[in-house]
């Protein structure tokens, strides 16, 4: 076949998805129409998630499955932003990594909220000014976000989702490698990609700021500046990308929670995030903790919180396997609060077990 003749399959195949995919957008706001009648929330995590390990499934390639998900990602986001106009709220500033994570998960058809501090993040959730909140929980090399676990002690947001989002540093620029005089970032993506900047800019200035957001909206603004940013800043801000993953360690990941106002329904494949104290007493900790041992719950994460009203007595955050709904999952809650002074659920929602699916 003739170029022109390979062009011509693709045009009919094009003027076939349009149609496809306008047909699958009505049938998903009729969907939304009944969810909205029955006061059922619009984004639902199990579903989104079972629609696209199917599509897993039916994908024979050449298309990765990566590509695949990112497809429909913004097909269910435009889907989404036409059953209802979601407000998305995220740590800012744009460009951020949690920001980025957010796109990852609801796309860029819906409307996101800056916010300059978790507590912001939870505080718009919980009053309805968004839909949903994403922040960030743990870092697999840094550990624990300490300000979102105690912002969850007094509120009354939920667990919906979560998110892992591989961090990815990058070398941003409006001009090329030898013309850069200076490369900003945050002091903690310095460190990060030491080795590569001393091998590859040696004598570059080196200047810190708050974010790696205003870094790339600085360098944008400058011919001879750089950058060191995610990927999303060199979208949102018009630079180019002139290295990609220059952080010196791979395998760093941060992952993110999705705030809401219920629980996600069962999937098979869940997790569950509590929140809990116990009696200031030899061995109260051993008690409670010794009731996963016994139930056949695997306990994944549990971090430890000073409770601030009472001096040296701690609050404590516990991952595990399994939906807050589950016959074996009910018994180990009723059994751990016969040891606790007090034992709160904080959401059930699809185990994406370390990576984004």
């Amino acid at each position: 076949m003739t170029l022109d003749q390979w062009r011509g399959k693709i045009d009919a195949i094009d003027a076939e998805l349009v149609r496809l995919l306008n047909e699958r957008t009505r049938i998903a706001l009729e969907i939304g129409k009944l969810k909205k009648e029955a006061g059922a929330e619009i984004y639902v995590p199990s579903r989104e998630r079972a629609v696209l390990q199917r599509l897993e499934e039916l994908n024979g390639g050449p298309l990765p499955a990566e590509s695949l998900r990112a497809i429909y990602r913004e097909i269910m986001s435009a889907s989404l932003a036409l059953e209802r106009d979601l407000k998305i709220a995220y740590l800012g500033p744009r460009a951020t990594f949690t920001h980025e994570a957010a796109r990852s998960r609801f796309g860029g058809s819906v409307e996101y909220v800056s916010c300059s501090t978790i507590g912001d993040v939870f505080s718009d959730v919980e009053n309805r000014n968004v839909d949903y909140g994403v922040v960030p929980i743990e870092n697999s090399t840094e550990g624990a976000v300490t300000h979102t676990l105690d912002r969850f002690v007094d509120t009354t947001v939920r667990i919906c989702a979560e998110i892992f989002l591989p961090i990815s540093l990058n070398l941003l620029s409006r001009a090329g490698r030898e013309s850069i005089a200076r490369v900003y970032s945050k002091e903690e993506a310095f460190g990060q990609c030491r080795r590569w900047l001393n091998e590859n800019l040696p004598g570059v200035e080196q200047i810190p700021v708050g974010s790696t957001a205003s870094a790339a909206e600085r360098a944008a603004r400058e011919e001879d500046s750089a950058a060191i940013a995610g990927w999303l800043a060199s979208d949102l801000y018009g630079i180019s990308v002139l290295e990609r993953n220059i952080q010196d360690v791979s395998g760093n990941v941060t992952r993110f929670l999705v705030l809401g106002r219920s629980f996600s329904a069962p999937t098979g494949k869940d997790k569950t995030s509590i929140l809990f104290s116990v009696k200031h007493k030899a061995g109260a900790l051993y008690d409670a903790l010794s009731v996963f041992s016994g139930s056949g719950v695997n306990m994944t994460r549990i971090e430890s919180r000073p409770n601030r009203t009472k001096a040296w007595e701690y609050n404590f955050f516990v991952d595990f396997e399994g939906h807050a709904e589950d016959e074996e999952a009910k018994r180990t809650l009723e059994k751990l609060s016969e040891h606790c002074l007090m034992l709160r659920v904080l959401g059930s929602y699809p185990n994406m077990g370390g990576t984004e699916s």
